[in-house]
């Protein structure tokens, strides 16, 4: 499997960005995709996650009510809708996959396997 993310850019705070993460090649029914992000000089973070069978959610607290992850199961692909864009959110973004996940580790990012190339968002104040 392979990860290909997309969607990051300049944005002002307020604002809205949708971010894209396409899995390719072979991959079974009970997956979890997840996005995480590192900002400079800090550790990578978990934001949300997805169960791509059930479409079972999980949101950090610090982006719960303005990003939301849903997926298109028949593209492999997932999304994370962000608004309400804060300075603080401004990070490099990554998707990560990951097979047999309990809902208690999707917060985990060494439950997932394979991870995207990562996308920049920039919220500027």
């Amino acid at each position: 499997v392979q990860l290909q993310a997309s969607g990051g850019g300049l944005v002002q705070a307020g604002g809205s960005l949708r971010l894209s993460c396409a899995a390719s090649g072979r991959t079974f029914r009970s997956y979890t995709m997840g996005w995480f992000r590192q900002a400079p000089g800090k550790e990578r973070e978990f934001v949300a996650a997805i169960r791509r069978s059930g479409g079972n959610t999980d949101y950090a607290d610090s982006v719960k009510g303005r990003f939301t992850v849903f997926r298109e199961n028949a593209k492999d692909t997932a999304y994370l809708e962000m608004n309400s864009l804060k300075p603080e959110d401004t990070a490099v973004y990554y998707c990560a996959f990951g097979y047999g996940i309990i809902l208690s580790a999707m917060r985990m990012s060494r439950a997932y396997e394979v991870w995207g190339q990562g996308t920049l968002v920039t919220v500027s104040s």
